[in-house]
């Protein structure tokens, strides 16, 4: 059976000392003895103080970049995640391809590099609502992921969580169905199965984000092909992330 996982984006919200409260108060509310694994991905420069505090739940970078160090302004590194014992990396969220112009390129070239640094890529897809309306989601998505994904080994695409992040359904208040949710994500998976094999197919896990809340997340991840979420608003208060991460399956 697949674990679930949970991760609350912050993006670009809260106060470093925000931060640390949030996790400090959240933290032992969080339920140890489920399968569901709960993170919360928090801009750079609280990943050091909240480390500290967090026991429970697993704290995520929102972004890195490749090359080891250098001469890149602004940039993370993934040695400066690994001192911090960060585990996870949301990367290709449709925020940095769209407004930071990143290609898949870029987006591959993180997949190898953290998978080589033994940290987990939790890699968004996702189509704008003009695919959508004109039902190319698929044909969008698979491109994607297709290029993400050029150059992993079946061992290491197994460790990879694939986030399907409907651009339409970010932060719109606008949800897609579970019904397209996982018939989208059943998608990914046979995508998965066409590049690898069934195994990796079967063992890879794929979450659903975009106005995901403590009201919608039980039918969310009740569909067979859903294997968690990546939440963005509902993340940020605490009484919602832990109905969130809570959650009665």
């Amino acid at each position: 059976m697949r674990k679930q996982i949970i991760v609350g984006n912050w993006k670009m919200f809260k106060t470093n000392s925000q931060a640390v409260e949030f996790i400090k108060s959240v933290d032992s509310k969080v339920n140890k003895d489920s399968n569901i694994i709960a993170g919360i991905a928090v801009p750079s420069i609280m990943l050091s103080d909240v480390q500290k505090v967090a026991k429970n739940i697993v704290i995520s970078a929102q972004n890195c970049y490749f090359e080891k160090e250098g001469a890149f302004t602004g940039e993370i590194s993934i040695p400066m995640l690994q001192d911090l014992n960060v585990k996870y990396v949301v990367i290709g969220h449709s925020e940095r391809r769209d407004i930071f112009g990143e290609t898949d390129e870029m987006i591959n070239n993180k997949v190898k590099a953290l998978l080589l640094s033994n940290i987990t890529p939790i890699l968004c897809c996702g189509e704008s609502l003009e695919t959508y309306e004109s039902g190319k989601t698929i044909e969008w998505v698979k491109s994607q992921i297709t290029k993400d994904f050029a150059g992993v080994s079946p061992e290491d695409a197994k460790k990879v969580v694939i986030a399907y992040e409907p651009i339409w359904a970010i932060g719109t208040g606008k949800v897609a169905t579970p019904e397209i949710a996982q018939n989208v994500c059943k998608e990914i998976r046979n995508i998965i199965k066409d590049i690898y094999n069934e195994q990796v197919a079967n063992e890879i896990l794929i979450q659903y984000g975009g106005s995901v809340k403590p009201e919608n997340i039980k039918d969310i991840l009740d569909q067979a092909d859903i294997d968690g979420a990546l939440v963005g608003g509902a993340s940020l208060i605490e009484d919602s992330y832990l109905g969130l991460v809570n959650y009665k399956g």
